[in-house]
């Protein structure tokens, strides 16, 4: 597997659900990769929720693989996570991507549902121990400090074995629980020098813990917009409120620019990507996915893939 680009989705800016299956449509036809779903745990801009969305889009899809982007583990149910990942997977025959994270502590969701985010990192190990031994194992006992099962399966559990579970952040307790319990790190919105660098620890962390991590399992999230310098030179500030927000995040400009963007992640040991689409609309979103299919992802495909040091 060399480089591969997914297509992410944030807010739902589609006029309505045939719209979206148009856009699944061109994604499913073309050289996209993978469909993934930002969490979002309170919003009032219209995100769907993560799980819900991936299995519409596994019933619409027949190739596409299906991930979150990503689920904040603190606000989930550990034994309704495992079951409905399990579920996705078997009824996708195996399309599955899940990711999660911790959450950073500043998040609003966490005084607005009641819930403190002290603690948050050693319930998600102990979250994180449950789902993946329910995603593999017969019987499973364990008796932490908020999670305490006893005896407990499910069933079916996912077609692949194991379920790929990549892990979001770059602190070393992320490093560390990356290695403990996943296959993969996804970096969330994080500059290309500060993700290689936490790839880097991984690699390391996972020498030390003689857990090894497939060297093409690391990922990384990029924001993007597909455009030439007149229409670049056309956009109003009017229009462009939600664009000019995110200025200093997206990679913006003709599709050699977002090639070359990616090349340096490559170059770093990353080589998947959740391209997510700044857009204004339905008809822009489709526009950008079928730049990002015909004159970036051909392109990114031919990238050179060997692991840093080889």
């Amino acid at each position: 597997m060399g480089v591969r680009v997914g297509v992410g989705v944030g807010r739902f800016v589609f006029d309505d659900v045939s719209g979206f299956r148009e856009w699944l449509d061109v994604c499913e036809g073309g050289a996209v990769d993978s469909i993934w779903q930002s969490d979002r745990v309170l919003s009032s801009e219209p995100f769907h929720e993560p799980l819900a969305l991936l299995a519409v889009v596994a019933g619409a899809t027949r190739r596409l693989k299906i991930g979150m982007n990503a689920v904040v583990i603190g606000f989930r149910d550990p034994f309704t996570f495992a079951r409905q990942c399990a579920s996705i997977d078997h009824l996708s025959e195996g399309r599955l991507l899940p990711v999660v994270g911790v959450g950073s502590g500043g998040l609003d969701a966490w005084k607005a549902t009641g819930r403190s985010s002290a603690g948050r990192g050693q319930r998600a190990n102990e979250a994180l121990e449950v789902i993946t031994r329910l995603w593999s194992e017969e019987k499973v006992s364990f008796a932490g400090e908020s999670i305490r099962v006893e005896e407990a399966t499910i069933s079916p559990r996912p077609v692949q074995q194991p379920l790929p579970l990549w892990i979001g952040g770059s602190s070393r307790a992320a490093i560390v629980r990356t290695v403990r319990y996943g296959t993969g790190w996804l970096a969330g919105l994080q500059d290309v020098d500060g993700a290689i660098a936490t790839a880097a620890a991984i690699r390391a962390e996972a020498d030390a813990q003689g857990r090894p991590i497939p060297h093409d399992h690391y990922g990384a999230t990029v924001l993007y917009r597909i455009e030439s310098a007149e229409e670049a030179a056309r956009k109003s500030a009017a229009e462009d409120g939600p664009l000019r927000a995110a200025s200093k995040l997206v990679v913006s400009g003709p599709a050699e620019a977002l090639v070359e963007h990616l090349a340096a992640y490559a170059r770093g040991g990353i080589t998947k990507f959740v391209a997510i689409p700044v857009a204004r609309d339905q008809r822009d979103l489709l526009e950008q996915t079928r730049r990002l299919d015909t004159l970036v992802i051909p392109e990114a495909m031919r990238l050179p893939t060997a692991p840093p040091g080889e």
